[in-house]
């Protein structure tokens, strides 16, 4: 099951964003050694949201060739719904003292390395503020927006928060400059689960007046996404009608089944790009 997601999500966004005119350079090879890790760190209270007031973190993980050459691709991956603290008894956000974070964020490792081996930077997302004291999905998709808004000023060569916040595993200053390399004309999204809902969310027509100024999203991956519309058969805060999707679904999930289709459905003869 891990496999068979890995390779499909890999070959389904690999395959829509160099559709979108993406460049693989030929430095990034899929080797031993050609992959370098980051982390960054602004706290658990790093972002406020401005439409629902929920305070999430600012972490995630970063795999990007040790090399890159060129404006690379952005990738970026938002994990499900899970415990946010490592003690099950925690119902606050920061977590209280005693427990710390639960780092869904690293549950996307390999797929991370995969993807940069292949020349793509990719970022995986913490959501654990969100998953402790909200279900608003437009939470989740704001914080996609916050991450990119923050890639996009470092992308550009403007410092911003990120400046100086990456370390590698052993928490030493990352000394790669990303000024130059990163591509935000050529962003991908991927979500799991809730987080599937949500990277749909900040895709779909209705908010893509949303994203940062210099961001434009190529292509959305839904894995298991959940799929609630409130009310019922509205489904505005989620049609895509303007970029190539695709969902990966399991008749063995014991908690989401199939409902990802339905995103698909919901699409039937109105997506003008592909799905």
């Amino acid at each position: 099951m891990r496999t068979t997601a890995r390779l499909a999500a890999t070959l389904l966004l690999v395959s829509a964003l160099l559709a979108g005119g993406a460049h693989v350079p030929a430095a990034a090879q899929d080797r031993v050694g050609s992959v370098a890790v980051a982390e960054y760190d602004l706290g658990d209270t790093a972002f406020t949201d401005s439409q629902s007031g929920t305070v999430s973190e600012v972490r995630a993980q970063v795999h990007y060739p040790r090399r890159p050459t060129g404006r690379l691709p952005l990738i970026v991956m938002s994990h499900g719904s899970w415990w946010a603290c490592d003690s099950k008894n925690a119902v606050d956000w920061p977590c209280t003292e005693g427990s710390s974070p639960f780092p869904s964020y690293r549950g996307y490792d390999y797929l991370g390395a995969a993807l940069a081996a292949r020349g793509f930077v990719v970022v995986s997302i913490s959501v654990n503020g969100i998953n402790q004291t909200s279900f608003d999905y437009g939470d989740r998709a704001r914080l996609v927006n916050e991450h990119l808004r923050l890639w996009q000023q470092l992308a550009a060569g403007r410092g911003g928060p990120l400046a100086g916040h990456l370390v590698d595993p052993s928490g030493r200053p990352v000394a790669r400059d990303f000024t130059g390399h990163v591509d935000m004309n050529r962003v991908g999204t991927l979500g799991h689960s809730r987080g599937g809902k949500g990277v749909m969310w900040q895709a779909s027509d209705k908010h893509r007046g949303e994203w940062p100024a210099g961001v434009r999203v190529r292509a959305v991956l839904g894995l298991a996404p959940v799929k609630f519309d409130v009310p019922e058969g509205d489904h505005s805060d989620t049609l895509i009608t303007k970029l190539p999707f695709a969902v990966v679904t399991s008749s063995c999930d014991g908690a989401v089944k199939e409902a990802g289709q339905e995103y698909l459905d919901d699409v039937s003869r109105l997506n003008t790009i592909d799905d």
